[in-house]
């Protein structure tokens, strides 16, 4: 693996800017959020599964690094990995690139813990789930971060 998956691409919209003419946090949120469903679903955690099997996950912890920022018409490339899997938990981390230059535009690490949605309480990701996720962490770790 020489490049970390593809989980979003888009462009952004002259509404997502802010009135000082460049795209506002609301929707770095937005984006990183739309590439954390094809993420997940590379590792069979699709919506499918959780729909069938009454789990989810929620975020804990969101932290965003605004590295560059992103004006209308600026088209965007989403790349996401895997930092720590355990039972209950998935760490991981989706950097945003500015396509015309290739430059870092921002990252969110999210760690996120996997729930029960009847009973409300967390519980551990399935076996299947965690080996496809742990293989794909190894294979993500040979690929160096963007800076």
């Amino acid at each position: 693996m020489d490049e970390l998956p593809i989980t979003h691409r888009g462009a952004v919209m002259p509404w997502e800017c802010d009135y000082m003419g460049h795209m506002n946090v609301t929707f770095y949120t937005a984006k990183f959020d739309q590439a954390t469903w094809p993420f997940f679903a590379s590792i069979g955690f699709t919506v499918r599964h959780m729909r069938e099997n009454s789990v989810g996950v929620g975020a804990v912890r969101y932290d965003i690094r605004y590295k560059r920022e992103l004006l209308s018409g600026d088209t965007i490339t989403v790349r996401s990995r895997i930092l720590e899997v355990r039972d209950k938990v998935i760490r991981y981390l989706h950097e945003m690139t500015a396509d015309q230059s290739g430059e870092l535009a921002a990252t969110a690490e999210v760690t996120a813990v996997h729930m029960d949605t009847v009973r409300r309480k967390s519980c551990p990701f399935p076996a299947d789930i965690l080996a496809k996720a742990r293989a794909l962490m190894a294979e993500h770790a040979k690929v160096p971060a963007m800076e």
